[in-house]
């Protein structure tokens, strides 16, 4: 697949933070979806109308490596690609940047599968997968 990113602007806020100040590392995951889920409307897929057709989009695996730590009120660039596109699957990688000099802060993917509401994987829509491959 061609490398086409699409970026998501996100100000930490003072609710993702721990004691420390540092961005609590479970927020990265919260991220990374909100990131998807911009991905995917920016292409013209919405979630929630894949969902009134009966398709669900299941994560069997995501990981995360951090690099630096982030801190209230830094504004991050969440770098999203979708890197394959399967029959019924599909794989992102994130990079997440500090705004400000664009220095990569970590990194990671997350594994997704098309399911029913009966949790059986399902054939990704053919328009889909012709949108996302753009």
């Amino acid at each position: 697949m061609a490398e086409e990113f699409f970026d998501c602007e996100i100000r930490v806020r003072y609710a993702e933070t721990d004691q420390m100040g540092v961005s609590y590392y479970g927020n990265y995951f919260t991220w990374f979806e909100v990131a998807r889920t911009e991905h995917f409307r920016d292409k013209g897929v919405i979630y929630t109308e894949l969902e009134e057709q009966g398709y669900f989009l299941t994560v069997v695996n995501v990981d995360c490596t951090y690099l630096a730590p982030t801190r209230y009120d830094d504004l991050i660039v969440i770098r999203t690609v979708i890197d394959f596109i399967g029959k019924t699957s599909l794989k992102f990688t994130y990079e997440v940047f500090l705004k400000e000099g664009m220095r990569k802060v970590a990194e990671g993917s997350s594994s997704h599968v098309f399911v029913n509401s009966e949790m059986k994987p399902k054939r990704i829509p053919e328009e889909v997968c012709q949108i996302l491959s753009h």
